[in-house]
């Protein structure tokens, strides 16, 4: 469990008299059983928690839990609120000295181990920052967040690269979003919900007039649809073969996109399914060579021919050009 889940679980607990398994998984955005695998931690610390089974029943935290959540100002519990978010996050968020306040208040002194192991959190440290991670987004999720708390309207020049030049949109925002370490921008545009990648927002301002969004909808239920739209509306579902050697690094590389067929490997390696958006995004194959074969359909096989092909002739020596510099 990381420090960030821990205190917005306790603070969940402390919060509500009973809460369900499902309505703790739906706050912290995690699943039901990662959810039932950090209750059974806490006991197994010894936090007074308790599950009662039953249409009246849920999870309950006991007094005694050594935690003082009265001395939090509005403001530290509004930012320790902010589930699943790593260090880096709170930063970008402008988010770091408050959340470390609110932690330093809530943390009661722990007891003194008698097995002589050394606290967890000296031992462990997560990073979720990817390798060689892309450039610094223009826009922050911080500088956005003073418009997006006032409910006002914004209008952005959006680089999209699916267009030759920056669009121009106003747009009514619901909140910024993280999901697999990219901070978007929720919003409808002209009633449609979008999400906005934040690099690539290339200017943006408010606008003096209130947001726009649509009757019962938060950012919570918006964000989900679109991730739900997004991961179950594919125009292109690839087949595909990939050597054993390669199919770690596939993994790396294309993520939830790629579902593999069963856990057999064959002699020729893996077979999997890799789902794109959009044909031309196939050209994500391209650096794994000859390591992927793509069984169909049949226009992704022709389209990574062309690419293929084209690159070759991008590279191909000049005509008359000697083979060695002399």
């Amino acid at each position: 469990m990381t420090p960030d889940r821990f205190f917005s679980l306790m603070l969940l607990l402390e919060s509500r008299d009973a809460v369900t398994t499902q309505e703790l998984a739906s706050a912290l955005g995690v699943s039901l059983r990662t959810v039932t695998r950090d209750l059974n931690w806490l006991r197994d610390a010894g936090m007074p928690v308790t599950a009662q089974r039953g249409r009246l029943g849920g999870v309950t935290m006991l007094p005694g839990s050594g935690l003082d959540l009265a001395r939090l100002t509005p403001g530290e519990r509004d930012h320790l609120s902010l589930a699943g978010l790593d260090e880096k996050q709170r930063a970008e968020l402008d988010a770091s000295g408050e959340s470390r306040r609110a932690r330093s208040k809530i943390g009661a002194t722990p007891p003194r181990r008698g097995d002589g192991l050394l606290p967890l959190t000296d031992v462990v440290h997560v990073d979720s920052r990817p390798w060689l991670q892309a450039r610094t987004a223009v826009t922050t999720p911080a500088s956005l967040l003073g418009p997006v708390r006032r409910g006002r309207r914004l209008r952005i020049q959006y680089d999209s690269p699916r267009e030759s030049c920056p669009r121009d949109l106003v747009v009514d925002p619901y909140g910024v979003f993280a999901k697999a370490g990219i901070w978007y921008l929720v919003a409808d545009c002209a009633r449609v919900p979008r999400m906005y990648r934040l690099e690539r927002i290339t200017a943006w301002k408010e606008v003096d007039q209130p947001r726009r969004i649509r009757a019962n909808q938060t950012l919570a239920t918006v964000a989900a649809a679109l991730v739900e739209q997004w991961e179950h509306t594919h125009a292109i579902e690839v087949s595909a073969t990939i050597d054993q050697t390669q199919i770690e690094r596939a993994r790396r590389i294309l993520g939830q996109r790629l579902v593999q067929d069963g856990h057999e490997e064959s002699a020729t390696g893996h077979r999997v399914r890799i789902r794109f958006p959009h044909l031309e995004d196939v050209r994500a194959l391209l650096p794994f060579g000859s390591a992927i074969t793509v069984h169909g359909p049949a226009e992704v096989r022709a389209h990574l021919r062309d690419l293929a092909t084209d690159l070759a002739h991008h590279y191909a020596p000049s005509p008359g050009a000697s083979r060695f510099n002399r």
